[in-house]
Parts: C-alpha cells; sequence; structure tokens
C-alpha cells in the first residue's frame, strides 16, 4: 500500500477531501521524523512505536581492499508493533 492508498482510503472512509488528508498525512509524517531527530519517541497506543535505537560501535571489514574499519556508534529509526497489532496480524 502507498502513500496515494492510504489517502484514498481515508478520504473514502471520513468523506474529507483528498488534499486535506494527503495535507494531514504528509503533516504527521514529518511530526514524526522531527521527533525521532531530536531523539524522541513516538508511541500510538493501539498501533506501535516509532523508536530510536542505539547500534553499538563495531569492527567490519572492507573485503575489497582488505582492511579493517571501525564503524562509530549510530542511532536509526525503527518501529515496534503493539501487541494488539501483532495479535491481529497473525
Amino acid at each position: 500500500m502507498t502513500k496515494a492508498d492510504i489517502v484514498n482510503e481515508i478520504a473514502k472512509s471520513t468523506g474529507v477531501e483528498k488534499v486535506l488528508v494527503q495535507t494531514i498525512v504528509e503533516a504527521f509524517m514529518e511530526n514524526v521524523k522531527n521527533s525521532l531527530i531530536d531523539n524522541n519517541n513516538v508511541y500510538l497506543r493501539g498501533f506501535g512505536s516509532f523508536i530510536i535505537k542505539k547500534r553499538a560501535q563495531k569492527v567490519a571489514r572492507n573485503i575489497s581492499k582488505n582492511t579493517t574499519i571501525t564503524i562509530p556508534e549510530h542511532n536509526i529509526p525503527a518501529f515496534k508493533p503493539s501487541k494488539s497489532f501483532v495479535a491481529k496480524v497473525k
């Protein structure tokens, strides 16, 4: 399902214009991104959480140059679904 499909489904089920729904969906995604950039998790009860995970520093190998490199500690965004969401998908 694409963002356009989500906008169409919401517009159809609520009766709100597609342009307004698209603006709202994009604003929601922008707010989630900005919260994660600021190291704040986003919790949506009954759906899941958008969280920041820390990846520890590690040593890796560059096979083509046959050298070892150190990958520094960094953060990555992740989604953790709620228990009720997981139960419905199963």
